[in-house]
């Protein structure tokens, strides 16, 4: 079977359940947005430790069963689960108490990783808004749309941690150096 079915080139597309809709529909547009979303979490995943690259790669798997549940709402297999905002809620909670976040305005980019993060942070506020436009034409589980909410605070907490740790790794240096200058001078 070949990747190209020659559809697109009409401007229609297929959702899972066979339904042909055109390319510019809301539900395309949001499961468009999702995989985007995947792409930059993807990005910000070659950078991250062991730990949040294993966090980010499970947030892409449900990404994935989001996107199928979008493109065929009547299959109960893609029903979302309560229990995954609530994890991500917990690990939200646990970052912000691993450190002192700043509460002003923030200016992104303090590293690489949080400046990639950031991306998929706003790329997921886009995905947020796409999908209260497909709940208000198509319905959406409601459950998906919180955990889309909760996601991206879970990828602000992590792009500000990413920012503290690079900060304190900086002063930790500066220190060292010191004391390695000071010990040489004895």
């Amino acid at each position: 079977m070949n990747i190209y079915t020659r559809n697109g080139d009409r401007g229609t597309t297929s959702l899972m359940n066979g339904i042909s809709v055109s390319k510019s529909d809301d539900r395309i547009e949001l499961v468009g947005t999702i995989d985007e979303l995947n792409s930059f979490i993807g990005l910000a995943k070659v950078l991250a430790d062991s730990s949040l690259k294993e966090s980010l790669a499970h947030i892409q798997r449900n990404l994935m069963q989001i996107m199928a549940g979008v493109a065929d709402p009547r299959n109960m297999d893609y029903r979302f689960s309560a229990d995954e905002t609530k994890a991500l809620e917990e690990e939200i909670d646990r970052i912000e108490n691993s450190f002192p976040r700043i509460k002003d305005f923030v200016l992104y980019g303090g590293c690489e990783l949080s400046a990639r993060l950031d991306v998929a942070r706003s790329v997921t506020r886009r995905a947020e808004r796409r999908f209260r436009k497909v709940e208000q034409n198509y319905g959406a589980d409601a459950k998906a749309v919180q955990y889309i909410n909760r996601l991206s605070d879970y990828l602000y907490m992590c792009a500000r941690y990413a920012d503290y740790r690079v900060e304190n790794e900086k002063v930790d240096g500066i220190q060292d150096k010191v004391v390695r200058n000071i010990l040489k001078d004895m």
